[in-house]
């Protein structure tokens, strides 16, 4: 189970990713950005599921993120802040 919706966290990241280039081409940039963010946020859930860590919230998912990658130096705060 745990493999499978990692896969299905990733499969969503990539399938939003799209989304959001496409969204950008037609010019349509604020969602376009959100579908960025979004894309983030399912891959972050997939490498903290990864990590035996799930957590629902956003706020939570960013403090996670934080606690487990950045302040490990396993992730550099720049690329945090992106996501944030």
């Amino acid at each position: 189970m745990k493999k499978e919706n990692i896969k299905y966290r990733i499969k969503r990241a990539r399938e939003t990713y799209q989304d959001a280039i496409f969204l950008f081409e037609k010019g349509s940039i604020n969602s376009s950005v959100n579908r960025l963010y979004y894309s983030a946020f399912y891959a972050t859930i997939a490498l903290l599921l990864n990590n035996g860590i799930e957590i629902k919230s956003h706020n939570g998912i960013k403090q996670k993120l934080g606690e487990e990658f950045v302040l490990k130096g396993l992730i550099s705060k720049d690329l945090a802040k992106t996501y944030s």
